[in-house]
């Protein structure tokens, strides 16, 4: 039934002339103007000159002046390195370089490569690389700029060039380990399976996600980073009652050298049901006390007793089948090929690129309302560890963090509801019913020296 509905779109959106690469370019410029108007806002409100009525107790003026400046800094920033990949996106269409890339993949492979490695797949494969090391290549600058001139003026970056470019050189390298064979099995499968390719594509990509969670640890963050035992004493033996009590299923815990690239601070759990393992940033401990640290991870234990990991992960699945299902209806519209210079062939790589451009509006929609989730979520997670009696120690290193972070102290709603996936600071301590009435004063040597900020998946 779902397949025979996709055949009828698929064969109603395959008009010749229509202009889907002026329909993506407009989408394009939308979502381009959209971001921009809501980095004003949040501009607006990073100009403000004093702290908000909230933190008044908490935070003291000189830390609420630099945490603005920093926010402008990056905003700045934002806005440049937006308008740049605006110009190249706008470019790679106008001037058909997804076709000129193809032709000289394989054009690479006809004359270097065995006859073994003709064929579409190896192509697609190539195609992708050369694509990719473009897109390195003209990010360069803003890379650079970001870790060595904007973090480093603020006391963030920790990372040698050595390091930085030894980083590159490894993440080339795990594309090429892990693209080659991941790329051509998605591909066999697509050609393989015909029209149903969508069912055997899903069920695929959840046996790689689930690899992915038992091997990152295991082999990719040994490259990248040091890891060791927690050291035996009091903390080791309240993280592990913490886990005993809430049966969570503890198989290691360790430290891991975050501080040899930069000050940012963090800690998490992976691995799979039966077995996790919790990772400590060395810089977590340096900066908090064995209480906060404890607090941290009766947070992040949070969103496991809640299920918040299983939900987020079903949700990816749903938004996969999703994808692949309507990418089938996509895959041979050779309306969208032509009007993107595919005359002569319809790679089935490039169909998936395409496509993804056609469906680029939806992101938007999506990053609004999994923004909404995850923020429920983060209160979630800190009323679990309020509950557990954690709430002093959670309020004063939620404030610590933000203050080594230099994180902004407010924003404008409608940004943060595209942008923040969590709640901001003033929000999370008034759900916790936060109670403080002293500044949070640190030591020069980390309020100017090593200030911290959360990774990706913040406190």
């Amino acid at each position: 039934m779902i397949q025979a509905f996709l055949q009828r779109l698929a064969r109603w959106l395959d008009r010749p002339f229509f202009p889907w690469k002026k329909l993506v370019v407009g989408f394009s410029l939308a979502e381009f103007a959209l971001e921009n108007w809501l980095l004003f806002r949040q501009y607006s409100v990073l100009q403000k000159k004093t702290t908000p009525k909230a933190l008044e107790n908490e935070i003291e003026k000189s830390t609420f002046d630099k945490s603005q400046a920093y926010g402008r800094a990056k905003a700045k920033f934002s806005f440049a390195s937006g308008l740049f990949n605006q110009v190249k996106s706008l470019s790679i269409l106008y001037f058909n370089v997804y076709p000129a890339v193809w032709a000289v993949a394989g054009m690479l492979l006809a004359r270097y490569a065995p006859d073994r490695f003709s064929g579409e797949i190896s192509q697609s494969l190539l195609f992708a690389y050369l694509f990719g090391l473009i897109e390195l290549v003209a990010g360069l600058p803003f890379a650079y700029y970001h870790s060595f001139v904007l973090e480093e003026k603020f006391g963030f970056n920790k990372m040698t060039i050595k390091l930085w470019i030894t980083d590159m050189l490894k993440g080339q390298a795990l594309t090429i380990a892990f693209g080659i064979p991941i790329g051509s099995a998605f591909l066999s499968i697509i050609k393989k399976t015909g029209q149903s390719f969508f069912y055997y594509l899903w069920m695929f990509m959840l046996v790689v996600q689930v690899s992915a969670i038992t091997i990152y640890p295991i082999l990719i963050v040994p490259l990248f980073n040091k890891l060791e035992p927690l050291k035996p004493g009091s903390l080791k033996e309240a993280v592990e009652a913490l886990a005993s009590r809430l049966k969570f299923p503890l198989g290691e815990l360790q430290v891991i050298d975050g501080s040899k690239r930069s000050a940012h601070s963090n800690a998490y759990f992976t691995g799979l049901p039966w077995k996790k393992k919790i990772v400590i940033y060395d810089t977590l401990l340096e900066k908090s006390s064995d209480k906060e640290v404890e607090a941290v991870l009766a947070h992040e234990l949070g969103h496991w007793k809640k299920g918040h990991t299983t939900r987020l992960l079903l949700i990816s699945q749903v938004h996969l089948f999703y994808i692949f299902a309507l990418f089938s209806v996509f895959i041979s519209n050779k309306s969208v090929y032509d009007d993107f210079g595919f005359h002569k062939s319809r790679p089935v790589l490039i169909g998936f690129l395409l496509f993804n451009e056609i469906l680029s509006p939806t992101d938007a929609i999506l990053k609004l309302l999994m923004n909404i989730m995850t923020r429920s979520m983060e209160f979630e997670a800190d009323a679990f560890a309020v509950d557990l009696g954690y709430a002093s120690e959670l309020g004063s290193s939620l404030i610590k963090l933000q203050i080594q972070n230099l994180s902004s102290m407010d924003a404008d709603w409608l940004y943060s509801s595209f942008h923040y996936s969590h709640p901001i600071l003033t929000e999370r301590l008034k759900a916790m019913g936060w109670t403080g009435d002293r500044k949070a004063v640190h030591d020069k040597s980390v309020d100017e020296e090593k200030p911290l900020k959360a990774a990706d998946r913040e406190l």
